[in-house]
């Protein structure tokens, strides 16, 4: 899906999944705003893939509004869904901020990059971490585990709490570790009344240049920002089963896509079933967390 061409709006950015839009030249809108839609594509193992998911992208919109309504004491960025008629469900007006080159990690259990990190050092982003963890341990605490934002195409790199201080000062990273751990733990409580652990998650920060508030950005606890597993099978010492594209990376890996990752060639189209699992997982989620129905 190419970014939509809206009237009013000037198309400027587009990512893995959303594409930005600012007040087009001649729109009497104010200039402090952007128009944020989230396409249907899906992105594995660093490549946007040819295939869509429908519906992926107003069930990450539908969520994350229903999230930032969940933790109402935590400034936002949405200002209305008052959004043109072709992106309607799938887009949010926002308050124009100017992002922080920091993804904020809150872990409450131990798995992907922290868990390798873990094998090798006995840390996570240098903090020292108890021995014997394994995949999906979960931990005494959440920890803050940032990583430097990569272009698209690349992989993030997880860096120490150091490293923020040295980008963005001492004030600023103490306050983006507090805020993302305040979310992680509010929105962890509301997941396991429904089932549902909230493994870890990614969140975005940038300043409102108009009250110099920190504020948060881009989507909050999506299936593709989080890690969401189901409570009932949740079991240490293995992979967990997640709502998320966890039937794309394994379909991209098996023997039946035929793909080499290592290679420069781009992903294979998906097969219809992979496609219909997918989705079905993302509504699974987005159902479970909000207790609303899909349609």
């Amino acid at each position: 899906m190419s970014a939509p061409d809206l009237a009013g709006w000037q198309h400027v950015y587009s990512g893995k999944v959303r594409d930005l839009y600012i007040p087009a030249p001649d729109s009497a809108r104010p200039q402090d705003q952007v128009l944020v839609v989230a396409s249907d594509r899906i992105s594995a193992y660093d490549h946007i893939l040819a295939t869509e998911i429908p519906d992926k992208g107003r069930i990450l919109t539908q969520l994350s509004l229903w999230w930032f309504e969940q933790l109402d004491d935590v400034e936002n960025h949405v200002l209305s869904t008052d959004v043109p008629e072709a992106v309607a469900g799938r887009a949010m007006i926002c308050k124009k901020l100017d992002m922080f080159p920091v993804e904020c990690i809150a872990r409450g259990y131990l798995t992907g990059s922290g868990l390798i990190e873990y094998r090798a050092s006995s840390t996570v982003c240098g903090l020292e971490l108890p021995p014997g963890l394994v995949d999906g341990s979960r931990l005494d605490r959440a920890i803050f585990t940032p990583s430097a934002k990569a272009e698209v195409g690349e992989h993030d790199e997880n860096i120490s709490f150091e490293a923020v201080v040295d980008v963005v000062g001492p004030d600023v990273a103490d306050r983006l570790r507090e805020l993302t751990l305040k979310i992680y733990t509010r929105a962890e409580e509301i997941a396991r009344e429904r089932g549902i652990i909230l493994a870890d998650t990614k969140v975005e920060f940038g300043l409102d240049p108009a009250t110099g508030v920190i504020t948060l950005g881009d989507e909050v606890l999506t299936p593709d920002s989080s890690r969401f597993w189901d409570a009932a099978t949740w079991q240490p010492g293995r992979s967990q089963p997640s709502f998320d594209k966890q039937y794309v990376r394994d379909w991209l890996v098996s023997d039946e896509a035929g793909w080499d990752r290592s290679s420069d060639s781009p992903p294979p189209a998906l097969p219809q079933e992979v496609v219909e699992k997918t989705r079905a997982r993302y509504v699974e989620a987005y159902e479970k967390l909000t207790g609303l129905t899909f349609s």
